[in-house]
C-alpha cells in the first residue's frame, strides 16, 4: 500500500508488466551481491510517487489554499459555502486531486461543501518520499483545517488512508471506498517479486520503513479493526481491476457491518473515477439516497422472456 515508482505513470498500487527488464536484472544481481545497496534503492522506489500523466485542469474555478501536515505543505482546493456539510475527496498513489474532479459539481449541486487536495509528494504539494502514514496524517490534518466532514470518497491508496484514519478515530458520517487495497504485506511481496528482490532484502526494507513511519505492516493489515467502524459504507470496485483485485473489496467489505457493494465491469482501476454512473451512485450514497443503488454497473439487463 506504498507503491512503486517503477510502475506506469498512472499506476496506483502494483507495478505493471511494462516494468523495464533491465531494472529487474539490476535488482536480482544487486540483491545478491550488494544487499545494502539493493535495500536503499528498493526503499526509494517504494516511496517515490510516479509522475502523474492525466488531466491537468481543475474541475472548477476553486481557490487554492495551503496547509501543513507532517511538516510538509499540501495544496488544497475547497468549494461551497462554509456553513454546509462537507465532503472530502482523497486520491490515490500517483494521482492528483484532479482525478476526483468528476465528483465535485454533483456534490455541490446536492448542497455540500467539497474539499479536494494533492497528497504529500504529489501534484502541487511538497515533494519527497511518501508512505501510507503520510497520507493518513494528511487526512487527519484536513479534518482540523477544513472539517468536520460529513462524508469522504477515497480512491485506491487514498481509500486505504481513509480506512486507516477511521480505525484511528477519524469522524465521518458516511464513506465511499473506490478500488481499495486490503494488504500492505501483500503489496510488498508483489513489489519484491516483480523487481526480483530477494526475501532478505524485502524484509530489511520492510523493517526500515516500519522504523521510519513508526508503524508495522502487520498492524496496517489488521482489517478486522474495521468491524468497529459502524458508519454506512459504500464499496465500488471493478471486477477486472488489473491493479487492485476485486477480492480486496470483498475482504474489506466483509469486515464492515453497514457495507454496501457495487461491482462494475470494464472500468478498470482509473476510468472508474470518470464514469457517470459510478459518480452518481457515490453522490447518491453520500446524500443518503442509497435505497435504489444497483449491485452492478452497468446494470445487467433483465432476462428475455421465454415464449
Amino acid at each position: 500500500m506504498i507503491a512503486s515508482h517503477a510502475a506506469s505513470e498512472n499506476s496506483t498500487i502494483v507495478p505493471n508488466s511494462l516494468l523495464p527488464a533491465l531494472l529487474r536484472i539490476y535488482f536480482k544481481a544487486v540483491s545478491r551481491l550488494l544487499p545494502g545497496v539493493a535495500v536503499r534503492h528498493a526503499e526509494q522506489l517504494f516511496t517515490l510517487p510516479p509522475r502523474y500523466a492525466g488531466r491537468r485542469t481543475q474541475p472548477l474555478d476553486a481557490r487554492r489554499e495551503t496547509i501543513v501536515a507532517g511538516g510538509r505543505s499540501l495544496a488544497v482546493w475547497p468549494a461551497g459555502p462554509a456553513a454546509v456539510p462537507a465532503v472530502l475527496l482523497v486520491h490515490g498513489w500517483g494521482g492528483r486531486a484532479l482525478q476526483m474532479g468528476g465528483f465535485v459539481a454533483p456534490l455541490l449541486a446536492c448542497g455540500f461543501r467539497v474539499v479536494w487536495f494533492d497528497q504529500p509528494g504529489h501534484g502541487e504539494s511538497e515533494r519527497g518520499p511518501v508512505g501510507l502514514p503520510d497520507m493518513v496524517r494528511a487526512v487527519e490534518a484536513l479534518a482540523t483545517t477544513h472539517g468536520p466532514f460529513a462524508a469522504a470518497i477515497g480512491h485506491s491508496l487514498g481509500a486505504a488512508a481513509l480506512g486507516l484514519a477511521l480505525r484511528r478515530g477519524f469522524a465521518l458520517g458516511r464513506v465511499v471506498f473506490v478500488s481499495p487495497p486490503a494488504s500492505m504485506s501483500e503489496h510488498s511481496r508483489n513489489f519484491a517479486r516483480l523487481l526480483g528482490i530477494t526475501p532478505r532484502v524485502r524484509e530489511t526494507m520492510r523493517r526500515r520503513l516500519e522504523t521510519r513511519y513508526g508503524v508495522r505492516f502487520a498492524d496496517i493489515d489488521r482489517i478486522e479493526e474495521l468491524e468497529r467502524v459502524g458508519i454506512p459504507t459504500l464499496f465500488v470496485h471493478d471486477g477486472g481491476d488489473p491493479e487492485v483485485p476485486f477480492a480486496h473489496t470483498l475482504r474489506l467489505s466483509a469486515r464492515m457491518p453497514r457495507a454496501r457493494l457495487v461491482k462494475t465491469w470494464g472500468l478498470g482501476h482509473h476510468r472508474i473515477l470518470r464514469d457517470r454512473d459510478v459518480i452518481g451512485a457515490a453522490v447518491a450514497f453520500v446524500s443518503g439516497r442509497d435505497d435504489a443503488l444497483p449491485a452492478e454497473l452497468p446494470p445487467l439487463p433483465m432476462p428475455a422472456p421465454l415464449y
